[in-house]
């Protein structure tokens, strides 16, 4: 009798360790600061360092994500506004809104038959329909509860207990991600199968 032949192990992608450092720096930067000079020196070193990070993942990687174009945008928006009229309410609100667009994308994607999750997933990703569309629902609504979760944190907490919820957003989303694989298990496609309900 044959033996098979061993599986290949997958290979260390050293692009996605440069992506999740690029995207943890500045929210580490932005964390220390914040603990020992406060939160206008950490709000000055947030936008500094997600402006060097777009600049580095374009030299790194070739490009620059959506989602990091968009993030540094609004960092520089409402970090602008922070240090310019002296208010770190603006920088507090920061991830609510990014939590809210990402919800309204998502969820307003499904609403019109057309699953963003599906065009910023699709090569790593093949579903069917009904699975696209129900992970679609749960991401809407996972963003629409950390939106929900910052408005508490902020209004309720120190500056020192809300960075460490906005340093904690990220290893949150990647807990929830872990949690859809049974779904995403349930409603993959063989290969070379298209799309269907």
């Amino acid at each position: 009798m044959a033996q098979e032949a061993p599986k290949p192990e997958p290979e260390f992608d050293s692009r996605q360790l440069i992506k999740m450092g690029l995207e943890l720096g500045p929210l580490l930067a932005f964390l220390a600061v914040l603990l020992i000079k406060g939160i206008y020196a950490a709000t000055v070193v947030l936008m500094v360092l997600s402006v060097l990070a777009i600049i580095a993942s374009y030299l790194l990687l070739g490009h620059v994500s959506t989602q990091m174009k968009i993030t540094t945008a609004l960092v520089l928006g409402f970090g602008g506004m922070t240090v310019w009229l002296d208010d770190p309410r603006f920088i507090k609100i920061k991830p609510t809104v990014v939590n809210l667009l990402f919800a309204f994308a998502i969820l307003g994607g499904v609403v019109v038959g057309k699953p963003l999750l599906r065009l910023m997933m699709g090569e790593a990703l093949r579903l069917t329909d009904q699975g696209w569309k129900l992970l679609s629902i749960r991401f809407g609504v996972f963003f629409l509860v950390m939106a929900g979760l910052n408005e508490i944190v902020w209004r309720n907490f120190s500056d020192q207990v809300w960075g460490g919820f906005k340093f904690a957003i990220f290893p949150i989303t990647l807990v929830f991600m872990a949690t859809q694989m049974g779904l995403i298990q349930h409603h993959r496609l063989p290969d070379g199968d298209e799309a269907k309900s």
